[in-house]
């Protein structure tokens, strides 16, 4: 009997208050604008596009991004105003980071080496931190009305983020399937 692949991604998925008031920005997206495709997932920084892999390689994944995320200390993640990527994607501004930087190419590099997967990039462009509001869904029309209203509004907001999220697909929507904990967040067993 053949393993089943399952479809994933890796992800900073925000913290309260920021998590809710993103999702409430989708949700004005897709009342407003007739955009829904970003409600499919929760608030997240994408480190790695979705990628396929055998269910039985899952539980390898989840250890390797553990051992990943022991390297890492919580950090600060700012958000400021909003972004584009004409002629569909809405997003709120990431504002970029060394340690964010660094730890989207560990994630890359551990996919790649101990994983065989490739697809680190969309369309081999550079990182560019964001959350999506509104993406494939949104039609160029709308798109022109949305960042008509959106380019000059004020958001700001921030978190600490304190791991990475491997979130698998359902079917329907994505689902955070796991979260690998930064070594120095409590409740992580912090012995050598």
């Amino acid at each position: 009997m053949p393993v089943q692949e399952n479809l994933y991604f890796i992800a900073l998925v925000p913290a309260e208050p920021l998590r809710s008031e993103a999702w409430a920005l989708k949700e004005h997206m897709r009342d407003t604008y007739g955009s829904k495709a970003s409600l499919n997932s929760p608030a997240h920084i994408t480190l790695h596009m979705p990628f396929e892999l055998k269910q039985n390689r899952e539980k390898a994944v989840i250890a390797s991004l553990q051992e990943l995320a022991e390297g890492y200390k919580s950090f600060n993640i700012d958000i400021d105003g909003y972004g584009a990527f004409p002629p569909r994607v809405l997003f709120l501004h990431v504002v970029p980071n060394a340690t964010l930087s660094r730890l989207q190419s560990d994630v890359h590099e551990l996919m790649k080496r101990g994983f065989n997967v490739f697809n680190a990039d969309y369309k081999k462009k550079p990182f560019h931190p964001h959350i999506t509001l509104a993406f494939r869904d949104l039609k160029k029309e709308r798109f022109k009305e949305a960042w008509e209203e959106y380019r000059e509004k004020e958001f700001k907001a921030d978190w600490q983020v304190q791991g990475l999220t491997l979130l698998r697909h359902d079917g329907r929507q994505w689902q955070e399937l796991a979260q690998a904990i930064f070594a120095n967040v409590a409740g992580v067993d912090e012995e050598e």
